[in-house]
């Protein structure tokens, strides 16, 4: 397996959480991927950036994205959506930043299964042409078309313990014998 890595620099942004579900659970900001800066900044992470009424702007540093041999025909259906995405995930840590930056990626199906952990916030961003162009020349360099392979199952085998008509019965009355009736 081939592994190439992009360098980008991410902004995220807190928006304070202004609804009586944030202040019942104690949240009082929510975290999200703001923009992607092609090529990093020389610059220290978490630098504010600027703040507005909806929140506040930071630098949260550079990031890889990790690009996979074998996961060229996601990045590809990634690139051939009208809009390309980066999905960012943020994983709360309790202290000072308040958020971690646990991954960058342009595999969707990495995206959503980065989901099942519950705590992470998981939210995509426009990909920059720049790194769709990074992106397009690693497929085109890289990608192996490999077939479908569908898998048949084992077919199950009668299970000689089970007899029609015995076991519990929708009226509640118990299993039947074999002559038909009650036990």
């Amino acid at each position: 397996m081939i592994e190439e890595r992009i360098m980008i620099g991410l902004v995220v942004e807190r928006r304070r959480l202004e609804s009586a579900w944030a202040e019942a659970h104690g949240t009082t900001y929510a975290w999200r991927p703001a923009a992607v800066f092609p090529v990093a900044p020389d610059v220290a992470a978490w630098t504010p950036l600027g703040s507005s009424p909806l929140g506040t702007r930071y630098y949260a540093g550079a990031y890889d994205i990790h690009l996979y041999s074998t996961e060229t025909a996601n990045y590809r259906d990634n690139l051939e959506t009208e809009r390309p995405r980066l999905w960012v995930v943020l994983r709360p840590e309790g202290a000072e930043p308040p958020v971690e930056v646990a991954a960058v990626t342009a595999d969707p199906a990495e995206g959503e299964a980065q989901t099942e952990a519950g705590t992470n916030t998981v939210e995509t961003i426009d990909m920059p042409v720049e790194i769709a162009a990074e992106i397009a020349r690693f497929i085109a360099a890289h990608h192996v078309e490999r077939p479908m392979l569908k898998r048949k199952r084992d077919r199950a085998g009668y299970d000689e313990r089970w007899r029609p008509g015995e076991g519990p019965q929708p009226d509640g009355k118990g299993r039947r014998d074999r002559s038909g009736g009650d036990t």
